[in-house]
């Protein structure tokens, strides 16, 4: 069984700055492609941000240049620092982690953070 926990979000105001944690844990024996997507009520789940095991990364254009993935292998931990956010930020941010295990190589999703960016 593997487990992705997020942390880091919370409430900001325009201009400021977050940094997300995804820690995956359990029967992890590596990871493939880390992903950071967000949600909001009505709205389809966006991609964020992509980082690969050999640490190409990929963005949406709504946050290139402001955000920033990063990952730590040894710790199976993808991270994401938010820099200038802006009120359109605002979201639950989730994470997934193509996981190998014993028993193959599937995707896996935390349970979500909340991002509110006030103007």
């Amino acid at each position: 069984q593997v487990q992705l926990v997020e942390s880091g979000g919370g409430l900001v105001q325009a201009g400021g700055s977050l940094r997300l944690s995804c820690a995956a844990s359990g029967s992890v024996f590596s990871i493939n492609d880390m992903t950071w997507y967000r949600q909001t009520p009505g709205k389809q789940r966006e991609l964020v941000a992509t980082i690969t095991k050999q640490w190409s990364t990929n963005y949406a254009e709504a946050v290139k240049g402001r955000f920033t993935i990063s990952r730590d292998n040894a710790k199976n931990t993808v991270y994401l620092e938010m820099n200038d956010l802006k009120p359109d930020d605002t979201a639950v941010y989730l994470c997934n982690a193509d996981v190998v295990t014993y028993l193959g190589t599937r995707g896996y999703w935390g349970q979500g953070t909340q991002v509110t960016v006030s103007s």
